[in-house]
């Protein structure tokens, strides 16, 4: 029998290949001493209590005193967290991530009855410490901001509750994760090649892609086979997850659980209804697209499981991590010499944790926190995929540089409504770099396919990830038991609804809300689209080389939380309170649907 394929070990990874967490801490001492410094400080921040209303100095020594806490809890955390991302099965991570995750309850706990006495300050007496003392006016936004949400501030004792229960509160996403990434359990397959590979949820997209159907439809019901196992068990996570957030909302007087989501960085509840208004207009450019796949692949019926094969067969074009470096830095050099320096210094430093490997969490990310570098999580396998991949996670990367190093602390991070703006700017410029770049009319259609399977994925699949999220939450605050037959029922009808009539509706494809982790996120999915939309507004306007538009984009990344989103991004030239950056954004994707079928026509 061949020797079956597995991911190595984490000390099997070369050392190159991983992210240099020494940087932070240099051992563990070091990360105990900052754990137990933070417990300390936590601990005494207690003889701050009533003094806020004392005076200028007074509330000044207290806020910076809070906020060096959180800035400090937010380094041990991010590096607990990473240590366990890198090996979820490790047990000293796990322990080390648990303790963490109280000890942040017991910081919340601690500052939980700062914002209500702030609160109880009178507006003009709040003015007047800004007009007296000009060290406490550079918090002046940040107090602003908490003052706008006055009306869902609640007593000292009933923050103090809800700060200590945060721990309890994040059981949800934490079974999920440690089930997800560690526990479960998938079979072997045969690859392209009959080799045998060992089935992951961090490989399974690269198989999905493969121009094998054997290959893509066993992944497809393989991995469904062992989700469907334990449906029960993720429909019992995820209705948790919501019964908390509608919990939350509703203690804190909000209307919805939606509401209070997108309150957090002021963002009216009509930007997330709009987006699901006029993607659902645009579904017929979906369903033209699910149709053509039919055609193209010559198939009788267009399955889930081949939605990600490219259309053009084989890819033209593969990169290993060290030529998707040097694309990247081509790619992105039209935003300029400095941005580049950057991104050079994330590649020379071991910022990226590169390879999979066992027990570590799927997926990608960038991290990190004011102190550290700007961290990127991998599992890198050698496809046009990862390199889009790669350019997205460092867009997240070179914004958190550029704002922490423009930004004073109290802005020296950013709402994850304009987080998914930088990313996909970078995907949009590199999509733009690939179709100049190459003659080939196989690779240009393989390149148009790209980008329009991933349209397909950042805009209307996060749009019907951000409707069913809306319905759970919904659907639980009516008091609906979301058992795992409810949940799969409507996935199912709503996937029929956004793919068209001429997809195959798999029984497996009614599961894929139970391997979605963003479902445990409080309504993030849906900025992945309207930040895609927005991007290709501002991608546009970078590639017309103006350098006031460049320079106008460079400033939004530094901006960090200096002024609301929308605010911020208003300023970039992007109004995104308006329907009008989806409608281009959807042109756009026309645009590239039609010139792909004028190549296919061709026949290249």
């Amino acid at each position: 029998m061949a020797e079956v394929k597995q991911l190595p070990k984490r000390d099997e990874v070369p050392v190159e290949l991983t992210w240099d967490l020494e940087k932070i801490f240099k051992d563990e001492a070091a990360f105990q001493k900052a754990f137990d410094d933070v417990a300390a400080k936590a601990k005494s921040f207690s003889q701050y209590k009533g003094t806020l209303a004392k005076g200028d100095e007074s509330l000044l020594k207290a806020l910076e005193a809070m906020l060096a806490i959180e800035r400090q809890i937010e380094t041990v955390y991010v590096y607990a967290s990473m240590k366990n991302d890198q090996d979820t099965a490790n047990a000293d991570n796990q322990a080390k991530n648990a303790a963490v995750q109280k000890l942040a309850a017991q910081v919340s706990e601690a500052t939980a009855w700062f914002s209500p006495e702030l609160l109880k300050i009178p507006n003009e007496q709040l003015q007047n410490y800004f007009a007296q003392n000009a060290q406490l006016k550079a918090y002046k936004h940040l107090i602003d901001a908490w003052l706008e949400e006055k009306d869902h501030v609640l007593s000292d004792k009933e923050e103090a509750l809800l700060a200590g229960a945060s721990d309890v509160f994040a059981t949800a996403e934490n079974t999920f994760e440690v089930l997800n990434d560690a526990d479960l359990k998938f079979s072997v397959m045969k690859d392209e090649k009959g080799e045998d590979v060992e089935l992951s949820d961090g490989i399974y997209g690269t198989l999905l892609e493969s121009t094998d159907r054997r290959v893509r439809k066993e992944a497809f019901q393989k991995l469904y086979e062992v989700y469907r196992q334990f449906r029960h068990t993720f429909a019992s996570t995820l209705a948790a997850q919501n019964r908390m957030e509608n919990f939350v909302a509703r203690v804190r007087h909000y209307d919805s659980a939606k509401q209070k989501a997108l309150a957090d960085n002021h963002i009216p509840v009509s930007v997330y209804d709009t987006l699901i208004k006029v993607t659902k207009k645009h579904l017929p450019l979906l369903h033209r697209y699910v149709k053509l796949r039919k055609e193209i692949l010559q198939l009788d019926e267009v399955h889930m499981y081949d939605l990600y094969t490219p259309i053009t067969g084989e890819a033209p074009i593969k990169y290993t991590y060290e030529e998707a470096k040097d694309e990247a830095l081509k790619a992105l050099h039209v935003l300029g010499d400095d941005y580049v320096s950057h991104v050079k210094e994330a590649f020379d430093n071991r910022w990226i944790d590169v390879v999979a490997n066992q027990g570590k969490r799927g997926g990608a990310y960038s991290g990190g926190a004011y102190d550290t570098a700007p961290y990127i999580l991998l599992n890198w396998q050698d496809t046009l995929d990862n390199l889009f991949t790669l350019v997205h996670e460092m867009g997240h990367t070179i914004h958190s540089y550029y704002t922490r190093h423009n930004q004073p602390y109290q802005y020296g991070d950013y709402s994850i409504f304009v987080a998914e703006i930088a990313s996909t700017t970078n995907e949009n410029l590199l999509t733009q770099y690939l179709l100049d770049h190459f003659d080939d009319k196989k690779i240009k259609a393989y390149v148009l396919n790209h980008y329009l399977d991933g349209f397909k994925g950042t805009v209307f699949r996060q749009t019907q990830f951000a409707e069913f999220e809306n319905w759970t939450h919904e659907q639980d605050a009516k008091g609906q038991a979301l058992t795992a037959d409810v949940l799969s029922d409507y996935y199912g009808a709503l996937n029929k609804a956004y793919y068209g009539p001429d997809i195959y509706n798999d029984e497996e494809i009614s599961l894929e809300w139970a391997r979605i982790p963003h479902f445990y996120y409080d309504f993030y999915v849906y900025q992945y689209a309207t930040g895609f939309a927005a991007a290709t507004a501002l991608a546009k306007q970078i590639l017309n080389d103006d350098p006031k538009d460049t320079e106008k984009y460079l400033t939004y990344l530094k901006s960090g939380s200096s002024a609301y989103p929308i605010d911020i991004m208003k300023k970039a030239g992007v109004d995104m309170t308006s329907e009008q950056y989806l409608e281009e954004a959807f042109a756009v994707f026309e645009q590239r649907l039609n010139e792909f079928e004028a190549l296919v026509k061709e026949g290249l």
